[in-house]
């Protein structure tokens, strides 16, 4: 099977499995994260495989909408790239860009490391702020019935990693917890150039937003 056939098959499978996911972590999210992964890698020296691989699978099965169940995801994209005659060492990288690509609260334990995963986490940390992650932030707070904003629940940035994945603070306040964070946790340069503006646009939207507020 050639490279291009197997990035095909693995579009047909995500868009598939995500038919019927939250607006925020759908198929287009994937397509996003994908082609800025793929923007990001043409100035890294990574395996563009195994980048286009970790970007469309990142995302398979997220816990947050499984239960908390972090394995579930890992098992089905090793499932599917079993099933594609994938080698071991391809796999094993794209599980491991998998396990450890999310945020989780500023908690990530970084057990992994490598430019591959760099490139992919900066594409989706990027698709996280801007106009694109202000959209998404409430589109998942919509789908949690979290309220916009409660002036008396300040932003939490000393939780715990589960504390952080149980958290039902009104949106706002994610911002503050982590989109904010993200741009000065960029791995790339390319990801830091691009972070930037989507950054100032996040804090022009916090200064309309309370403006409008009072």
């Amino acid at each position: 099977m050639t490279q291009d056939q197997l990035i095909a098959n693995t579009v047909t499978y995500v868009k598939q499995e995500l038919t019927h996911a939250e607006g925020g972590h759908d198929w287009w999210h994937i397509h996003r994260v994908w082609h800025t992964a793929g923007e990001i890698a043409a100035k890294e020296p990574v395996n563009s495989l195994i980048v286009s691989l970790g970007a469309l699978l990142h995302d398979i099965a997220d816990a947050k909408f499984h239960g908390g169940d972090e394995t579930i995801g890992p098992a089905k994209a090793r499932q599917f790239l079993e099933s594609q005659g994938v080698g071991e060492d391809v796999i094993t990288h794209v599980i491991a860009i998998i396990d450890n690509i999310s945020f989780k609260g500023g908690h990530n334990e970084g057990k992994f490391t490598s430019p591959e995963l760099a490139v992919v986490q900066d594409a989706d940390r990027l698709d996280a702020i801007g106009a694109i992650g202000i959209a998404r932030a409430f589109n998942y707070g919509g789908f949690k019935n979290r309220p916009l904003y409660d002036p008396a629940i300040p932003p939490d940035l000393q939780m715990s990693r589960e504390q952080y994945k149980n958290s039902t603070a009104p949106t706002i306040n994610h911002f503050y917890e982590k989109l904010l964070l993200l741009k000065d946790k960029m791995n790339t340069t390319t990801g830091r150039e691009l972070a930037a503006e989507r950054h100032a646009f996040m804090e022009t939207f916090l200064e309309q937003f309370y403006k409008e507020w009072h």
